[in-house]
């Protein structure tokens, strides 16, 4: 399919849908600064058929959320390390109008002076370089800042996220991009034999029916974090995800891979 043109997220968080209707499934969400190619215009209902950037993942979005930018632009952030935010949420000004953002969202602010902006913006919140790695210590508190937030299909927020949505999150704020769906997380980062072999900040899978996949990220103290219901922290051992409050268990352990593989560093 054609590129038909190029677009950046400029509001805190859009629906991507499997179909046009307004009412299709969402299969993900674009939050501030995630840019996107256009591969097809539906003018009957309104939409636009994208591909986003960072992992492939297509899906339509309303036209009227839809911010064009130029090839130009476009490949320029292909290039850049923006700045990708560590707080809840931050208000930034964009166009001298105030907008709030979340967790997760991308600033194009550079200390490469190599790029001229497009557009320009004041933003003092608390943020990292996009691809600066950082350490489980790191990874553990942006993953309990979701702690809590609700599950919902196709969600990367912290009002709502799915469970290979909130390892995708984690993972991207602390350096390490990763696929949107479990089974594409499966395929990516080192694989790890067994329970005994892991270490804090490594990604578990599980079964969850004959093809279905469950995804979490490990803590210490035999703890994983992951999403059934909400946001929670549970027990993880050989057999799977022990519930801490109903003492059952709800998701059979089947691999395990690691995505953090560096030191880290402490700078941001």
């Amino acid at each position: 399919m054609d590129v038909l043109g190029y677009g950046v997220c400029r509001l805190a968080l859009v629906p991507v849908r499997l179909g046009p209707e307004a009412h299709a499934p969402q299969v993900t969400q674009l939050l501030f600064g995630d840019h996107y190619e256009m591969l097809h215009v539906d003018d009957k209902c309104n939409r636009i058929y994208i591909r986003i950037y960072m992992d492939g993942v297509e899906g339509w979005i309303d036209a009227a959320q839809h911010h064009g930018i130029t090839q130009d632009y476009f490949e320029q952030i292909n290039l850049a390390n923006f700045k990708i935010t560590t707080d809840l949420t931050c208000g930034i000004l964009y166009k001298k109008s105030p907008l709030t953002i979340l967790i997760g969202s991308i600033v194009p602010i550079s200390n490469s002076e190599l790029f001229k902006m497009e557009e320009q913006f004041a933003f003092n919140g608390e943020s990292k370089s996009l691809g600066q790695k950082r350490e489980f210590e790191f990874v553990k508190s942006i993953a309990r800042k979701y702690l809590n937030a609700p599950e919902v299909a196709g969600g990367k927020s912290p009002f709502g996220i799915d469970a290979s949505g909130f390892v995708q999150m984690v993972m991207k704020i602390a350096g390490y991009p990763s696929g949107r769906t479990a089974r594409q997380q499966l395929s990516e980062g080192h694989k790890v034999d067994t329970l005994a072999d892991s270490r804090p900040g490594d990604v578990a899978f599980f079964k969850t029916g004959k093809s279905a996949l469950h995804v979490g990220i490990v803590l210490d103290e035999q703890r994983i974090i992951h999403v059934d219901g909400k946001v929670r922290i549970d027990h993880i051992n050989d057999e799977g995800i022990l519930r801490l409050d109903t003492k059952v268990y709800t998701h059979q352990l089947s691999d395990m891979r690691r995505f953090i593989t560096a030191a880290g560093s402490s700078a941001v």
